[in-house]
């Protein structure tokens, strides 16, 4: 490995070419030892001083990085007064700061720093400015910001950049950086740039102004959550470099795949309707391939020239990546950080529009696409673009349909459940963009009939209050009664309904009947999924008030010893994918989740879903069935366990408490008339039905 065979320019410019692949990629491939001095860190300035990285890794290269962090008057003062020592009070700075990052690239490129640091082969110190005078520590940053790549035979390469790394002066406009070699170098800059940095990583001793200490310890506890399974091969530009570089392949529906006959009719009905209309189709019946499939065919038949999938979550526009990259698709994912995205997808408008490029396709969020950054660049798409709404239902509110563009007329809606609940306005808009629901609709029983979906047992299990709950809920429901007939729209009646809707969905004995089965028919289970509610329950140990999903971990884990993970919008992607693996090969039994599973998440190997609390939006129920009856190898039938709370014996049974029953009833009889126990099922809940007057059910 030589530095020597790069032959480097004088400078770089991102407006120029791609700097990461230009430079920093060659440089780290033949360098055995990368020093770096960034200025002031936060996650964007760690993040980009990582850039190539990962081929430092793969040469088995080190990395020296010097930064300073930005301390406040209130940081300065808690360490002198010995609140915090200073390690302890920048650790805090470090994880706040690492909390609220968001953007996929950094997290990318921190994945490659924790690799380094985990080995040993990457060492972070903090300059700090002191006051010589009285060695306090003084306000304000060391700015210095040196780059030196060395080889094994000594040979370097230097830079400096104009501006500081930080995402917003780096990235959103462009990069500039000067370059020195020392193998033609009159004036020994490189040398003198080295030395600079090697006198700063002694400590500075010849500067009474600065304190240089050593933050690899702490550094590397807290960049461990950033470590994946596999040190990354490629830099994320890089990456995105090469495929550009490889060429986008024509889209083509692959050989593995057979469309079946409701999806062909799907097509051909859609195509009928002008190219506008909605696919209602059960949960796991092949939507996203055949939105895909339709889009082939538009770009055989008519030369289509752009595909934009909009999805309401960053997790579904990874999920649309893996199925259109099979179709022959090069995708271009563009949400969160506009950094990321935004040239990206103009550079392709342009290359569309001038004919190098045949086909673009690109994946957004809701809240992406609703962007002013997102909506400028609508105007430019091609005439013959195709726009796909993924869980369409999410488009119906008044801001993200009035985002959707008129220019555009080929238009699919994809939904199990295109209806949005208790909302015609919502629901009118839907349809008046995308247009009518297309024949066939794809039931849920259809499904199960054609063998699209594994066929389930259904159990439902009837839970009674406890003695204090009991007590809460008569006397919430004594007041209600009272409200019921006087006014039905009162906002007090309301937040009764609210509070005993809460009681009932936190009932403390869900979870005495989750240990029960857990410890009898479930017991041992591996591929399972609890549903939870957002209610607090009140614990055995301690008496305080915990989420029903913090307890159920603590039940199931730690009591039961079984190997458990939560599922909440606190995971980031990475975390959820390594969940998801985890599920899939055993390593884990089983996720408690709080919504974020109900809607678009493909783990097919679940084979056991526990709900212990759901809303009574259909969707939601629907859509959690939709889970566990995907097909996956070696799993031949699923089980739901569904918990509903029974009203007290000693109640009134009036029309409050006929509502509250018909909400859960809806969806026992929805689930029990489609399971292969349905009799059984239907038997459980007969008692309800007859004292409740519900048997219209």
């Amino acid at each position: 490995m030589s530095l020597q065979s790069i032959k480097p320019k004088i400078s770089y410019r991102s407006d120029a070419g791609n700097v990461v692949d230009d430079f920093y990629v060659p440089c780290m491939t033949n360098a055995v030892l990368y020093r770096r001095a960034v200025g002031y860190f936060t996650s964007g300035s760690l993040s980009l001083a990582a850039r190539g990285a990962a081929r430092l890794i793969k040469s088995g290269g080190k990395i020296q990085l010097i930064t300073s962090p930005q301390l406040s008057a209130e940081d300065t003062e808690a360490i002198e007064k010995g609140y915090e020592s200073r390690g302890q009070r920048i650790r805090k700075l470090f994880e706040t700061e690492l909390e609220q990052l968001q953007d996929e690239l950094e997290r990318e490129r921190l994945s490659a720093l924790a690799w380094l640091i985990s080995i040993n082969a990457l060492e972070i110190k903090l300059a700090l400015r002191v006051d010589p005078r009285t060695g306090k520590l003084g306000r304000g940053i060391y700015h210095e910001k040196i780059g030196v790549f060395e080889d094994a035979s000594g040979a370097m390469i230097a830079f400096t950049g104009s501006q500081n790394e930080t995402t917003g002066g780096l990235v959103s406009n462009f990069e500039s950086i000067d370059v020195y070699w020392s193998w033609d170098d009159p004036h020994g800059r490189t040398r003198a740039k080295a030395a600079d940095f090697d006198d700063l990583w002694a400590g500075a001793p010849g500067n009474p102004a600065l304190v240089v200490e050593d933050f690899t310890e702490i550094a590397k506890e807290v960049l461990a959550k950033f470590r994946r399974d596999q040190p990354p091969e490629f830099d994320p530009d890089e990456e995105q470099v090469r495929r550009t570089k490889r060429g986008p392949r024509s889209p083509q529906i692959p050989e593995t795949i057979r469309l079946q006959d409701h999806q062909l009719l799907g097509i051909r009905n859609w195509v009928a309707a002008g190219g506008r209309g909605v696919l209602q189709m059960a949960t796991g019946a092949g939507k996203t391939i055949t939105a895909l499939a339709a889009a082939v065919r538009l770009y055989e038949q008519m030369g289509l020239q752009a595909l934009i999938v909009v999805c309401p979550y960053r997790h579904l526009v990874q999920q649309w990546c893996r199925e259109a990259e099979s179709f022959g698709f090069d995708p271009l994912l563009a949400f969160e950080s506009i950094n990321r995205w935004a040239e990206r997808l103009t550079a392709q408008l342009n290359d569309v529009h001038s004919g190098t490029r045949k086909f673009m396709c690109v994946l957004t969020t809701n809240s992406t696409f609703s962007s002013d950054s997102f909506q400028s660049r609508l105007r430019y798409f091609p005439a013959t673009t195709f726009i796909v709404g993924d869980e369409v239902h999410n488009l119906g509110s008044e801001n993200l349909a009035s985002a959707l563009p008129e220019k555009i007329t080929l238009r699919l809606g994809l939904s199990a459940t295109p209806e949005r609940w208790f909302d015609l306005e919502g629901t009118a808009r839907i349809f008046n963009y995308f247009g009518p629901v297309i024949e066939p609709k794809f039931t849920l029983k259809m499904a199960l009939q054609k063998g699209v979906l594994v066929p389930y047992r259904y159990v439902p299990i009837l839970i009674e209050l406890d003695d204090d709950e009991r007590e809460r809920y008569l006397e919430i429901s004594a007041k209600i009664a009272k409200l019921w007939n006087a006014d039905a729209e009162s906002t007090s009646l309301k937040f009764q309904l609210l509070e005993r809707g809460r009681l009932v969905a936190s009932a403390r004995n869900k979870l005495v009947a989750l240990t029960q089965l857990f410890s009898s028919a479930l017991q041992g289970q591996g591929h399972f999924l609890v549903y939870c509610g957002d209610g607090t329950v009140e614990t055995e140990t301690d008496l305080g008030v915990a989420r029903q999903l913090d307890e159920a971990m603590r039940l199931l884990g730690s009591d039961l010893g079984m190997r458990v993970s939560k599922y909440t919008a606190d995971e980031n992607l990475d975390q959820r994918e390594v969940l998801r693996k985890a599920i899939d090969d055993g390593t884990l039994q089983g996720l408690v989740a709080i919504r974020c599973l109900d809607e678009g998440v493909d783990i097919p190997s679940i084979q056991t879903a526990i709900i212990l609390a759901s809303s009574s939006n259909p969707r939601q129920f629907i859509q959690r069935r939709g889970r566990v009856l995907r097909r996956a190898p070696g799993k031949d039938a699923a089980v739901l366990y569904d918990m509903v709370v029974v009203p007290p014996e000693e109640g009134v049974v009036g029309e409050s408490e006929r509502s509250l029953l018909r909400k859960e009833l809806v969806r026992f009889v929805e689930f029990a008339d489609l399971a292969i126990n349905s009799g059984e099922a239907r038997a459980t809940i007969l008692p309800l039905q007859k004292k409740f007057n519900l048997m219209d059910l």
